[in-house]
């Protein structure tokens, strides 16, 4: 075992409250951007659905990292004002992964049983209405599953943060790496998955809990607790 090891877990754990405000500030502009664009996408105008498509597409079809870049250094040259690292990275990890997201509360609404629409007309209630009170109920469940997925992969996106020096966990790695020996570096990258993997284990139990709480709302089986494991490893930890 490396005799650095301590200075190792000590330095990178420094890194882990500005990964978890990344994650977490990236996860809160996801959900709102995620149903504004996708409720957007399901709009009677056709001009509200093609702006929604813009946002949805060139976010979905252009590389996080350029994104990053232009945010944080061609955004500033235009505008004559210098973004703070975190809340860039927390603008891009928002912005793109709320572009998945809205794919995902677009095809959710949809699943909800056409005859769970029908009965809301029957009961006359108005537009907002059959949304908040019997469509969306519903479809956020359905959501919750492909959103654990997504918001693991946010917060492995956040490692993309070192390229803007926020302080994250993967910039605390880069930066002992010159004063370390080369055989360090296996430990340094092995405390880096291990920190992330918990991260997206604590994502993953949290979201699991959403779910067996969604469930039980609308008189549905909880999912098994054993699936929890399972929903993280199939987020890409």
């Amino acid at each position: 075992m490396s005799d650095n090891l301590g200075r190792i877990i000590s330095t990178l754990l420094e890194g882990v409250p500005v990964t978890i405000q990344a994650t977490l500030g990236g996860i809160a502009l996801t959900i709102v951007l995620a149903f504004v664009a996708g409720l957007a996408l399901l709009s009677k105008s056709r001009t509200v659905r093609f702006i929604s498509r813009v946002y949805v597409e060139g976010f979905r079809g252009t590389s996080e990292v350029v994104q990053l870049f232009w945010l944080y250094f061609v955004l500033p040259a235009l505008v004559g004002l210098q973004i703070v690292p975190l809340f860039a990275g927390v603008l891009v990890l928002g912005l793109n992964h709320g572009a998945y997201g809205a794919e995902i509360v677009r095809g959710a609404v949809q699943s909800v049983p056409r005859a769970q629409f029908e009965g809301a007309v029957a009961l006359s209630l108005g537009p907002m209405q059959r949304m908040t009170r019997v469509i969306l109920p519903q479809a956020v469940v359905e959501m919750l599953p492909p959103f654990n997925n997504l918001f693991i992969q946010l917060l492995k996106s956040t490692a993309l943060l070192f390229f803007i020096s926020a302080q994250e966990i993967t910039q605390k790695g880069e930066e002992l790496r010159p004063a370390l020996p080369m055989n360090d570096l296996t430990v340094i990258y092995t405390v880096e998955l291990v920190l992330y993997l918990l991260l997206a284990i604590a994502i993953t139990v949290g979201m699991r809990a959403l779910e067996r709480m969604g469930a039980r709302r609308l008189g549905r089986r909880p999912p098994p607790r054993r699936k929890t494991f399972a929903a993280a490893d199939a987020g890409g930890i």
